[in-house]
């Protein structure tokens, strides 16, 4: 049986984790040994007690054989750290996938990448934000990488399938688990028009403990990770520490210094992140890797340049809001104006679509 298989044989074992694997592979110079032995053969190898039990009886030839039909019968593939279609950006990292389980199309591993994340509960300029950018740098050339996860992934994905390019989602789960159950429809088109990429087999349920492993992977196939928005204590910026870990670019975009959901993004900036405000941002490190795409204008600051059109008391109404919801009473008490003319305000700002109405009233820019 071939080097490759095998590793998939362990890698579908209970118990048997990432160090585990190494430790095997460093140990027997021809993994097939492993094969239909029993407790005191492995032992002979080195093999520790413990890990000898959790292989014996159960990595047999038929039992990975069985495994692969069920991928093929399923439009799953595989690829191992043996195979050449392995991305060599993920296998240069400190801790890479034995394998990955891939549906949709495996060049896109190999495409120019940009990994964008970001909080699951962002605010409307963030979501905004996402996927106008990830729209832009997709309409360049560049790969768009993400977690389909709720929020800044979902909007990442859909920016660039916008415009026609290329995403990869990264699971933190089994490759045919949908996770959150609300993106299948997401999960359907990625996989029909991108790829989608997960480490754990299938049948793997979503767990926490997953997610980091999950976000590694993300950084480790891509040439920078961009940060939209990020709490102080997002699971995103595990992301970006690991994308730094790895020696690659790490992007983020400025937002309001009173939305919490800022605070992260803006974190990284004062630790040295290149700041976003627009996809030329990004388009300039990567632009002579990009083999195909359109050339794109340099994009105006996102933090609009609309402001220099409005009125004194139009700026000032608009400073008033953030991306979180402020009420109309918060924002007539803060203005020397009377009910009906702010009201005249916000209505001319929201026919500008630079801010939104929300019920209560209350108000966010857009």
């Amino acid at each position: 049986m071939d080097k490759r298989s095998l590793l998939l044989g362990l890698h579908e074992l209970p118990g048997i984790g990432w160090k585990s694997i190494l430790q095997l592979l460093e140990l027997l110079e021809e993994p097939s040994r492993l094969l239909n032995r029993d407790g005191a053969e492995l032992a002979r190898f080195g093999i520790a007690k413990q890990r000898a039990e959790q292989i014996t009886g159960k990595l047999s030839v038929s039992f990975i054989e069985e495994r692969i039909a069920k991928y093929e019968k399923a439009g799953i593939r595989f690829v191992t750290i043996f195979d050449r279609e392995y991305p060599q950006l993920l296998r240069e990292t400190a801790q890479p996938p034995w394998v990955l389980y891939a549906i949709g199309n495996l060049s896109l591993l190999e495409a120019v990448s940009v990994a964008v994340v970001g909080t699951r509960t962002p605010t409307v300029y963030g979501k905004r934000v996402a996927e106008t950018l990830s729209e832009d740098l997709s309409a360049a050339g560049l790969c768009i990488i993400s977690g389909l996860a709720r929020g800044i992934d979902s909007a990442a994905h859909r920016g660039a399938m916008k415009a026609e390019g290329s995403t990869i989602a990264v699971l933190g789960c089994g490759i045919d688990v949908v996770y959150p159950p609300e993106n299948a429809g997401l999960y359907r088109e990625i996989a029909e028009r991108g790829l989608i990429v997960a480490e754990q087999p299938a049948g793997m349920a979503a767990k926490p403990g997953l997610f980091p492993l999950r976000n590694r992977i993300i950084a480790g196939i891509s040439r920078g990770t961009l940060v939209v928005e990020a709490a102080e204590r997002s699971g995103s910026l595990i992301t970006a520490d690991q994308a730094l870990e790895c020696s690659r670019d790490v992007f983020a975009v400025p937002g309001p210094i009173t939305s919490p959901k800022s605070m992260g993004a803006l974190s990284l900036i004062k630790q040295g992140a290149k700041t976003v405000t627009g996809a030329s941002d990004i388009i300039e490190e990567y632009g002579l890797l990009l083999t195909k795409g359109k050339n794109i204008p340099a994009s105006p600051p996102l933090l609009d340049k609309r402001l220099s059109a409005l009125t004194e008391e139009e700026r000032h109404v608009y400073g008033l809001l953030s991306p979180s919801p402020t009420s109309f009473d918060h924002i007539l008490e803060h203005t020397q104006t009377n009910f009906g003319h702010l009201h005249a305000i916000l209505l001319s700002l929201q026919m500008r679509k630079m801010i939104e109405q929300l019920p209560g009233p209350a108000y966010v820019i857009t």
